[in-house]
């Protein structure tokens, strides 16, 4: 099965000393590369041995992948040209790669600096671990490009990795967020099980009758479950947020005015629905100056 190596580039506004320090120092290395929990450099046997590491990397609480890897030297050009090869694995079953090589360059650009890696490595499991590789090589190439706009933040502006990472994350979990309730509104109350409430509520705010409502019913919750939908596009995310931060009072008003028992119940549409406009302000304020892997090339020569 053919495979294509793992290849992401940046440019970073730097020098080379400085892009080296922050890549090259293994307590600098695992705050911006978010394939890596921890790096620690053993000790050399003698100055001119490669210089071997461990890493682990957290999945989950309780749950991580440590391995090894062996910085197989550097070579510097006459042109100021940079490069550090590397060799590293893990013996554990759970991490679906078993061994691989690569190397990082750093190109002299004038008062920028073309950083760039090109990685490959084999799975285990045979034929299965081939298969798997399909979904995990696109995601650990993902990784690697928003790992190295973070570092470029980094360098550039003085934002720590931490706080980017916590911006991004925290973002897209707002998002997947509205994805889900979207989905489970529509779907659930409308399209499964078509709930007398809802019915009725469509029928005070229109002239349609029972059967008509029944049916109009499904059709919102169809809409209700595409706005879900597109809430998983990353270029639509921000004009949901400022359609979500002008909708959501609109549809907390027309509720109570429909029937206005459920502003009393006691899980009710009023608070439901300022928690959720509250959140579209907070997602979109969180959405300024994101990290992404988008502004990294993927492909030599792109």
């Amino acid at each position: 099965m053919k495979k294509n190596p793992i290849y992401v580039e940046t440019v970073i506004d730097s020098s080379i000393e400085e892009v080296w320090h922050y890549t090259q120092q293994p307590d600098l290395h695992e705050q911006w590369d978010l394939r890596f929990t921890s790096i620690t450099y053993n000790e050399k046997q003698h100055e001119d041995a490669p210089q071997t590491f461990t890493y682990t990397t957290k999945i989950m609480p309780g749950l991580s992948v440590a391995g090894w890897g062996e910085s197989k030297g550097t070579h510097e050009k006459a042109s100021g040209i940079k490069t550090s090869s590397l060799h590293f694995g893990t013996p554990q079953l759970i991490s679906p790669i078993k061994e691989g090589r690569g190397y990082w360059q750093y190109i002299p650009n004038g008062d920028r600096v073309t950083f760039l890696t090109q990685y490959d490595y084999d799975v285990r499991f045979g034929r299965f671990g081939q298969l798997f590789d399909l979904l995990f090589r696109p995601v650990i190439g993902w990784a690697t490009a928003l790992s190295f706009n973070v570092l470029a933040r980094w360098i550039e502006t003085g934002e720590k990795p931490a706080t980017q990472y916590r911006r991004f994350f925290s973002y897209y979990l707002l998002c997947f967020l509205f994805s889900f309730i979207w989905l489970y509104q529509g779907l659930i109350p409308k399209v499964l099980m078509k709930h007398p409430l809802e019915i009725d509520m469509l029928m005070e705010l229109s002239p349609l009758t029972f059967g008509q409502a029944s049916t109009a019913i499904i059709w919102v919750g169809i809409l209700e479950m595409m706005i879900g939908l597109l809430f998983l596009v990353p270029k639509l995310q921000p004009l949901l947020l400022k359609a979500q931060i002008l909708l959501f009072p609109l549809l907390t008003l027309s509720a109570i005015i429909a029937a206005p028992s459920v502003a009393t119940a006691p899980f009710n549409v009023v608070t439901f629905n300022i928690g959720l406009w509250i959140a579209s302000i907070v997602a979109l304020l969180l959405a300024k100056e994101l990290p992404t892997a988008k502004f990294c090339k993927r492909k030599r020569g792109a």
